[in-house]
This record gives structure tokens, sequence and C-alpha cells, in this order.
């Protein structure tokens, strides 16, 4: 931690050395421990020590409130009132956060497709609904949230986080057995009435599509109060140099989040999804296509951790100790045109009558308006991408969900936690101003641009009878339709409601054993082998089951797949993450500086409504139809159309490069207007930062008259963030 500034406003009345806290807590005369003197302006010595009293109602006034729970305040606890703690417990809540929506959320988001019958654009949805709660809550919360206890509701989010994550659990405990835990076998001769909807167990499954929605509706709700109060609360309680630094932890471990949830979903998802059941049985691994792992467990999981996380963040008070002396050293640096509205006036904001006008203000603010529109472009390709890139990954190299849901999280976590952090650094380690940050979040948009380009990196399509293969080399083809049936499995009456796909030995995958004609099968270790497979063409290979040996012609796997891109499109992702996520912290650092004390709860909830109502919440759904329109095989079932089973690679890389790249084109265009039409107020100067530094009495220090002309420093009541900011801060 910095050590902060000695020109203390309450200080300078003193005649005479005073003392500096290194904490947080209320200045006091000598004895307090770490501490050291620091010599006064001349103006201020002057003053006399006829104000001695002032200033210790000014102190007096700094001590914040206490920590406890409905009137209960442990002694034991009010160690914890500062901004280290604060910023402890909050980065659980954002872990948490980034563990549910950005970790388990998108690595289930393949499982529950197959589970459910689901479409790409319907589990776009399920992903966007958090973005619609978000979007409802942030007003409410972020200005009505601004001048009251914002730790009571960042808790209390938290555990509605937890709630809406059980919530999601609730379709595994709901529905029937998973199809493949029965005994059913659907090779060739054998009619097993598929095509009766009475019997079919998967009849219906995709109504719980609303159980999922209603979970992440109250995933956005728990979590909207995390990035507008948390960052507000952090950044009123530390000084201005160091709000960057402790933002861009928050941020990272926002995003070490999602890092355990795609490691530990994976994990979840090598355990098969139906406990009790040994999927040895029935011949299945991780490695087939048809395989449901333990999608639920994650959730409950998190749900437990978020009832413990609540507890402590609602302990913490409305003030922390020396919020008056952090708030009186901080130089506004809102856009110059608003300078003399109504925003610095003392008071602006308490009451919701002020919300209109505060909403005005923050629209006329163009900086404001264009670093918004950025981050909802940024915000749809990450969304996007968040959503569908282990299922990208996974179409595109035929590895299984486990293994994408891992490979996307070593990848992209890193670069992004690396680029949160590391742009927070930059910030501070160059001390930049507004105009600066800006252009540096312009130059790595512009960086980020080129590596779109990762999508023109496409693997060829395995293989499929009937798909983009004749069934055998004797029957018709058209590849512009669909046909799995052949004289070589006329006779077996094959369902096209059950997808059960196998890998012949002539590298070609089959819809299911019936359709390539197998007449038996085997359990080979924890797989299933078929025998006698009249449409598979080619020699088969021997293998000894039960002292016997049978000639094995199909396999319950993928294929295996010789495209060697996959190392140079990871690499890429992880520099496109880095730069993207080098934007994220400055551009929020410009947002909180080019806005008035009194609006920055209120202007990160209204840039997370734009965030939210233009990006992340179309995004999921957009880049999902965009998916949807490269599937080349849809599942039928009793219900309808399905989930897709068979997706064009390189038409699936062809969307997913036209839209990031207009995105980035938009979110460039965006910073690029933002730099060009901000205007810092005029004592702010950025081409020499150093100057802010060398602060004159005039210009820097309210007098402690003017601190105790405030009506909260003689009254009662501790005044709030705002009221101080306007009332102290705006006078710097």
């Amino acid at each position: 931690m910095e050590r902060e500034d000695s020109s203390l406003p309450c200080g300078d009345s003193w005649v005479g050395p005073i003392h500096v806290s290194r904490s947080q807590e209320p200045l006091v005369a000598d004895g307090l421990h770490h501490s050291e003197t620091v010599t006064l302006h001349p103006e201020v010595m002057s003053e006399g020590s006829d104000k001695l009293q002032a200033c210790d109602t000014l102190n007096a006034n700094d001590q914040g409130g206490p920590c406890g729970w409905f009137g209960i305040h442990p002694l034991c606890l009010q160690r914890f009132r500062t901004p280290r703690w604060v910023l402890f417990w909050i980065c659980w809540a954002g872990a948490l956060q980034g563990l549910i929506v950005n970790g388990f959320v998108n690595v289930v988001i393949t499982t529950i497709e197959r589970r459910f019958n689901l479409k790409s654009r319907e589990s776009g949805l399920i992903a966007g609904c958090y973005d619609i709660a978000s979007f409802l809550c942030l007003i409410p919360v972020s200005y009505l949230g601004g001048t009251r206890n914002k730790p009571h509701i960042i808790g209390g989010g938290v555990l509605v986080l937890a709630l809406g994550s059980f919530v999601f659990s609730l379709p595994h405990f709901l529905s029937d057995t998973y199809t493949f835990s029965k005994e059913a076998q659907d090779v060739c001769n054998l009619n097993y009435n598929w095509t009766n909807c009475n019997n079919n167990v998967s009849y219906g499954l995709s109504y719980y599509k609303y159980v999922f929605f209603l979970g992440q509706l109250l995933h956005g709700a728990g979590a909207s109060p995390f990035y507008t109060l948390g960052c507000t609360y952090l950044d009123e309680n530390v000084s201005t140099k160091m709000s960057s630094v402790y933002l861009g932890i928050y941020y990272t471990m926002a995003i070490i989040g999602p890092a355990l949830g795609y490691i530990l979903g994976g994990q979840f998802l090598e355990i098969y999804t139906d406990i009790g059941v040994d999927p040895a049985e029935h011949g299945l691994t991780s490695a087939s296509s048809v395989w449901v792992g333990a999608w639920w467990l994650g959730f409950l999981f998190a749900a437990g951790v978020g009832f413990l996380v609540a507890i402590p963040i609602g302990a913490f008070p409305k003030l922390l100790p020396g919020y008056y002396t952090i708030q009186s050293r901080k130089v506004s640096e809102m856009h110059g045109k608003l300078k003399d509205s109504e925003v610095s006036q003392s008071g602006f904001g308490n009451s919701i009558a002020d919300l209109p006008a505060s909403l005005k203000i923050l629209l006329i603010n163009p900086t404001f308006v264009f670093l918004s529109l950025a981050g909802a472009s940024e915000g749809m390709i990450l969304s996007g991408l968040a959503t569908f890139l282990p299922k990208v990954i996974e179409s595109q190299f035929s590895v299984a969900a486990s293994a994408a849901a891992l490979l996307v999280g070593m990848v992209t976590v890193p670069g992004a936690g690396g680029g949160t952090f590391f742009g927070g650094y930059l910030v501070k380690k160059f001390n930049l101003r507004c105009a600066s940050i800006i252009r540096m979040c312009l130059l790595f948009s512009v960086i980020c641009l080129t590596m779109c380009t990762v999508f023109f990196i496409h693997c060829p399509n395995p293989r499929f009878a009937g798909v983009d293969t004749p069934v055998t080399n004797t029957t018709p083809f058209k590849r512009d339709v669909v046909s799995f049936k052949a004289d070589c499995n006329a006779q077996c009456d094959c369902p096209t409601e059950r997808y059960n796909p196998v890998c012949g030995t002539d590298n070609v995958i089959y819809f299911s054993p019936c359709f390539a004609g197998c007449q038996s099968f085997h359990h080979l270790a924890d797989t299933k082998v078929y025998e006698n497979c009249t449409c598979v063409e080619g020699p088969g290979r021997n293998e000894t089951i039960k002292d016997s040996t049978v000639v094995i012609q199909a396999v319950r796997e993928k294929c295996p797949n010789s495209c060697t891109l996959m190392p140079l499109f990871l690499v890429m992702i992880f520099f496109a993450m880095l730069f993207t996520f080098l934007v994220s912290m400055p551009s929020l650092s410009a947002t909180l500086r080019c806005v008035a004390e009194s609006q920055k709860s209120f202007a990160l909830g209204i840039q997370w409504i734009t965030v939210r109502l233009l990006g992340t919440i179309p995004g999921p759904v957009l880049f999902g139809s965009l998916i949807d329109l490269s599937c080349d095989v849809w599942q039928e079932d009793c219900s309808g159309q399905g989930a897709c089973l068979v997706y064009d690679n390189k038409r699936m890389n062809i969307h997913l490069l036209i839209i990031t790249c207009v995105l980035k084109i938009l979110s460039a265009l965006f910073f690029f207007l933002a730099w060009f039409l901000y205007r810092p107020p005029q004592d702010v100067l950025d081409s020499n930062p150093q100057e802010m530094r060398e602060i004159t009495p005039e210009k820097s220090l309210p007098t402690v008259t003017q601190i105790l002309q405030t009506p909260e420093i003689n009254g009662v009541n501790a005044p709030n963030s705002d009221v101080i900011s306007n009332g102290v801060a705006s006078h710097l």
C-alpha cells in the first residue's frame, strides 16, 4: 500500500507538527503508533490553535461505523474495518460469481443441450437471462444503493446468487434418468418403438429450460451490486492512485473464479450424471459422443459456498474509518462541461427525485456514453465466446466436453486475468490521467482486432455417413441432402430419434450402430464395440473378448482427428483474451474519473445496463443463432427439432470471424470518440501529471471552515459517500 498524502485538511488546522496515520484509523494527537511528523503550509499555520476543537469534531466523525449484524457488534470484529479486508471478502463474491456464471454455466452448456434437447439459441438465451436480470436490477441497486449501506446490499446479493445456483441444479433431480442409463441397445433388427412418444423418456425435456431461465435470473439479480456498489465502495475508501490497483485485484479475482469453474466443471463432467449408475455397464465413457457428465454438482457446491461468503460481507459498515480524509484529498476529473452543473451541488443524488436529472447529465457526457458503447461491443464478444468457445473447440478438434472445458480454462483465464491485473497496473505505474487511459484502451482494442483472425483456423469435419460421405460406395449421394438410410441398413428399421454415433474402422462416423448395420455388440474395457456391421466397409480389427476372437468394426467413441492446428488456435485465443482484458480495467478507471463523485455508483449502473442491453444479453443469443446456422444435422424427437448433432466447422468459423471483426471495429471507433470528445477540467493538467501533486492551498485543500460548513459534519448522522464527495471533494 502507498503511504497516504500528508496534506490532510484536518491536520492543516494544527499549530505545529501533527501525526499522519499509516492506517485508515482516525487522526488523533501524540501517541499514535506508526506515525510521522509532517510540515504544514504557512497559511494554515497562521490560522492558530483556535480551530483545534473543529479538527477534533472532524476526527470524531471520521471513525466510521461498526462491524456486525442486526445491532450486534462484537469488539473482535472491529479490527477488520479496513479496505484490505473489504477487498478480501468482496473478491470472494466476485470469484463466486465468476465460478458460477462464467465458469460452470459455460462449461455445461453443451452438456445440458445434449441432456435436455436444447438448441444453441435456447442455451444462448439461458446465458442471456443472467444479464436480463442484471439489467432490471441495476437502476434501483446502483442509484438507491449508492446512498445506503453497500456491504449489506452486496451480502444480500450473494445470498440470491447462491439460491439461483441451487435452482439451476434442480432439473437433474426433477427429470427422469438419462436415456443411456437404461439397457436399450439400438443394433440392427431390434425395434424398440422409439417413435412412440408415450414411451419416449426424452419427450418434453426441453421444457426444463424455464428452470434454467429462473436460475440464471436469480444469478443476475444477485450479482447486480457486485460491480457497481462493490467497485464504488472500494474506490471511495482508497486514494485515487490506489483505486486502480484495488479494482484490478478485484477484477482479477473475478476472473480466477471462471478458472476454477472451468477446472472443477471439467472434472465434474468426468463423473457420470446419474450417480449410482455404473456407465461401464452401458459401454459409456467420457469420450462417447452421448456422454453426459454430472453438470449439476458444481452448482450445488457453489450454492453452499455462497451462503457462507454472504455472512462476513454483510458485517461491514456503511463508512470505513478514514473515509472523509480520503475523500477530501481526491481531485475530480469529470468531464469539464459538467463542472458547474447541479451534480456539483451538495446533497445531489440523495433523493429519487434527482434520478431524471442525474440520468440526463450522464447522457450528455459524451465520454461516458462512448465508453459505455465500447463496453457493450466488448461485452457482446466476450459473452458470446464465453458461452460457446468450449462448443467450438469440441466441434473443431473432436475432443470431449470435459477436455474442451479444461482447455478453455487453461488458455483464456490466464490471459483474461493477466490482462485485467496488468491493465490496472499500467494506470497506476504511469499515473495516467483520463485522456491517456482512453488512448491506451484504443491502442489495445486495435491490436486485439488483429487477433480475430484466429477464426481463419479450422479443421475439416470428420467424415459422417449420410452427411458428407455416402453410407456405402454404392449408395447415391447428394451433399445437400442428409440421408442415413441405404441398402445395407434397409432391413434394420432404424429410429432417427435415438442419436448414438459410432466410429467405424473405416474412420467414418455413423448415426447409430443400427444405421451402421451392426448385428451384435460386446463390452471392451469401459466402452461398447460392435461387429457384423454391414455398412462399414473395409476390414475390422481382431480383439479377444472373454477368450473369444471378435472382429470389431465400430466403437462407441469419436473418430480420431488428424488436425494439428489446435495449439496455434489456443495460442491466438490466449493473446486475444490478454489484449481484450487489458482494456477492461483502464476503461473502468476512465468511467469513474469522467463523472462526478456523486454519480459514480449510478454511472456504473447505467454503464452496466448499456453493456447488458446492447451487449451481453443479445450476445449469446446472436452467437448461438450463428452457430445454429452452421448445423448440418438436427436431433428430431416427439417435441420437434432438438439440439444440433453435427456442425459444419468451416461455416461455423466464418460466421464467428465476421461477427467478432465487426464488433471489434465498433469498439475501437467508440474508444476513439470517447477520447476525441473528452474535455478535462481546467485544473487537470494531462500533459504533466506531476503538477497535480504540487497542490496549492487555494486550489486543493478545503479549509476547516469549508469542511465544517457541510451539514453532515455538524449533524448527528454521518454523511454518506455521495454527500461527502460533493461537499468536500468537489472543492478540490
